[in-house]
């Protein structure tokens, strides 16, 4: 039997989908470069040009225009045989992939809500910023942070976010509100490599001025976080992180500004998947409770 570059044609799909190599790594969690690679692999194995790249822009040729449609028929019903199989999970119970810093700040404070909805649901969490291979894991839902556009799997957005500055109530009270940079320099800061400073001060743009501020830096959003309730420093951390600890009153706002970003959580799973009593059930009840959470 022919050994089919199954991997090759996802990636195609995935790339004929956005007409972007950069978009299509970033829905799949891979390079571009890899992303590249796999579709050179792929029009060498079939002895035809799939793509005309045009610098950044890339269109199909007809070859790649024909091929597309019966490729992508082919892959969903060769994912639905393996669901056939494989997710017959209804007695089972409920897994959920997320970020570990969602969970722990949005979802975990609200789980009773679940419980109490839902008696009968079994829930098993998992936290990963990596993309889910549904196919290959266990997995019948994940929450993942990105733009969206994810192939071959059902993905409806669940919230916005926002980045804001938040320190505590003794440090607003000592350094003042925020304005501009000049008033970052009275603060102790608190530095995430996910929520840089610039984001917020210049739109995302890099600026030798923000690249000065001094301060504590941390590759985990969720840690800054915490630091910042303890009021080590002020921090640009995202509005659904902090949102439950501004309304206790453990954080405070150091600025009205708050800034959204591209970036949003979204609800993905399987397309048979959605079928599944508990999976209906959960999704129902998170898009309820992301449909109450007000934004800044």
């Amino acid at each position: 039997m022919r050994r089919l570059p199954l991997g090759s044609l996802r990636v195609f799909i995935a790339v004929a989908h956005h007409l972007s190599f950069t978009r299509a790594a970033d829905a799949l969690g891979v390079t571009a470069s890899a992303a590249s690679l796999q579709i050179r692999s792929l029009e060498g194995y079939l002895g035809r040009p799939l793509f005309r790249r045009n610098g950044r822009q890339v269109h199909l040729t007809a070859e790649g225009a024909a091929l597309l449609p019966r490729v992508r028929q082919a892959l969903e019903q060769l994912e639905r045989a393996v669901d056939d199989v494989r997710l017959d999970r209804s007695a089972g119970p409920l897994r959920v992939s997320m970020l570990a810093s969602f969970l722990q700040q949005w979802l975990l404070p609200r789980l009773q809500n679940f419980r109490l909805a839902c008696p009968r649901a079994d829930l098993h969490l998992h936290t990963s910023d990596q993309m889910v291979d549904f196919v290959r894991e266990d997995f019948h839902v994940a929450i993942r942070f990105g733009k969206g556009g994810y192939p071959n799997v059902h993905h409806e957005k669940l919230l916005d976010e926002w980045v804001l500055p938040v320190c505590s109530p003794d440090l607003l009270r000592k350094f003042g509100p925020l304005r501009d940079a000049d008033d970052l320099r009275r603060y102790p800061l608190l530095h995430s490599l996910g929520e840089p400073w610039t984001m917020w001060l210049f739109d995302g743009r890099t600026n030798q001025e923000a690249a000065s501020l001094r301060g504590a830096v941390f590759d985990a959003s969720l840690a800054v976080v915490r630091m910042a309730a303890q009021g080590a420093g002020l921090v640009l951390a995202r509005w659904s992180l902090v949102a439950d600890e501004i309304a206790s009153g453990q954080l405070v706002r150091a600025s009205d500004r708050a800034l959204q970003l591209e970036n949003a959580y979204w609800l993905v799973c399987p397309l048979r998947a959605r079928s599944l009593p508990t999976v209906k059930e959960f999704m129902e009840w998170i898009r309820h409770e992301a449909a109450a959470f007000a934004p800044p």
